[in-house]
């Protein structure tokens, strides 16, 4: 990293809606007026490693070696995950304004629950207002958190018409008929393009997220997708900081969707078939 202080600082989640599996972590600073990934993780207990570990994985651990990692503790989290003060029970405001703006391109939201993300999201949401990251949903005041969602963020980054084909888990469903080794390239093709287009705004990423071998497997292929996703999250932080992303919702529930200056582009393998 550059021997200049960071300016600003954020780090992105890529939550994991149970406690049963583990959730993404990215940090990203920025250093004489340029957005650099810092480093990238796995899971809560692969990032605290990065500082020798030791502590229990928590989010108060997170914050306190990202501050060590980056020189500065976060000015914003961004999180990928419903969130709001009160009790999810159904779909909120949020839900709704990016659906409005984003199912016609595939990238409408799922509907959380009162268990989904449940008790996990709400324990997230408590520690990280405790210790000093409350909701912002129509403004930005930093020290903050702020909810995204990956699939809108891709379209404006990359420009395209519809969601990216990114899961390792529904490459049966983005190319129906083809056999997985088929799959498999075409699926490697897009995290490329992906991260390439990351690395474009946010230096050191194609440096930091290596693709998986080709003949990588389950778990593998989705602790690398765990990190994708959480350096969107922190690409989608990073724009909200630099007043470069809208809010889609209302006071009380808002997705921060970064805005684009690429023109839209067409990729034929985006819309699944069928």
């Amino acid at each position: 990293m550059s021997a200049s202080p960071p300016e600003t600082v954020v780090l992105g989640i890529d939550a994991a809606w149970t406690a049963a599996n583990p959730s993404g972590v990215a940090l990203a600073a920025k250093i004489d007026g340029v957005w650099r990934l810092v480093t990238v993780a796995s899971s809560f207990s692969e990032f605290i490693k990065h500082i020798g570990g030791g502590e229990a994985p928590s989010p108060t651990a997170l914050i306190a070696a990202a501050t060590r990692l980056a020189g500065r503790a976060p000015d914003l989290i961004a999180v990928d995950m419903p969130m709001m003060d009160a009790p999810i029970l159904a779909r909120r405001a949020a839900d709704n304004a990016v659906n409005r703006a984003y199912a016609g391109r595939g990238a409408g939201t799922h509907s959380p629950t009162g268990s989904r993300p449940g008790a996990v999201g709400r324990a997230l949401e408590a520690e990280l207002s405790v210790v000093g990251y409350p909701l912002a949903t129509l403004d930005i005041r930093p020290p903050c958190r702020i909810e995204i969602y990956p699939h809108p963020a891709l379209i404006e980054l990359l420009g395209t018409t519809y969601r990216l084909p990114y899961k390792a888990g529904n490459t049966g469903k983005y190319w129906r008929g083809l056999p997985l080794a088929e799959r498999r390239i075409r699926l490697f093709k897009v995290w490329a393009t992906i991260v390439a287009a990351l690395d474009g705004v946010m230096a050191g990423t194609a440096a930091l997220l290596p693709l998986p071998p080709t003949d990588a497997r389950g778990r593998r292929l989705k602790a690398f997708e765990d990190c994708l996703d959480a350096v969107v999250a922190a690409h989608a932080g990073a724009m909200a900081l630099d007043g470069r992303a809208r809010p889609y919702g209302d006071a009380t529930s808002a997705v921060w969707v970064p805005l684009s200056n690429v023109p839209t582009t067409v990729i034929a393998t985006h819309r699944p078939a069928g």
